[in-house]
């Protein structure tokens, strides 16, 4: 569906576009990357960036097993390091129902974040649950599961430099 190149060009101009929204904040911005699937795009995306940053994870999943969402969040790690007065990014690797973003979103900014803004490599509005403001966006897609660059089925393929649609 989508090639290594377009995927590499496309982060680095979300790069750009977040260092210039960014470039006058006093502190590090904070990335807040949603393991395991957006591991790849954040680490492009953070080597994209030209203003100073940090990295933060959590670990929540509405896809247990197989190739559609529950609807129930697991949140099984939050975030360490202290949010209070930062900028957050949200990093995504899709967005379809919108539960897990929307909750992670919602708990961040409980932290005293001073602004959350969400980045997304994928937005695949046809299975949303929940409303959702995509701050940076990557690709549209259509309504398929996809692999690659992160994204992974059962925990395989996440290795792949493309992204392909799983038949």
């Amino acid at each position: 569906m989508i090639n290594s190149a377009r995927i590499a060009r496309r982060v680095r101009q979300l790069g750009r576009q977040i260092s210039e929204v960014y470039a006058d904040i006093d502190t590090p911005l904070v990335m807040v990357v949603i393991l395991k699937g957006a591991t790849v795009f954040a680490a492009d995306l953070l080597r994209s960036l030209s203003i100073p940053a940090e990295l933060e994870f959590v670990r929540a999943s509405s896809y247990p097993t197989g190739t559609s969402s529950n609807g129930r969040l697991r949140l099984a790690h939050m975030v360490e390091g202290p949010l209070v007065g930062r900028h957050v990014v949200l990093v995504e690797d899709i967005i379809d129902s919108g539960v897990t973003v929307n909750a992670v979103a919602k708990r961040i900014r409980k932290l005293g974040a001073a602004s959350v803004k969400l980045a997304a490599l994928l937005d695949r509005p046809a299975r949303r649950e929940v409303e959702v403001k995509i701050d940076f966006t990557g690709f549209v897609i259509p309504d398929r599961f996809v692999i690659g660059y992160g994204l992974d089925y059962a925990g395989l393929y996440r290795e792949l430099p493309h992204i392909y649609s799983l038949t």
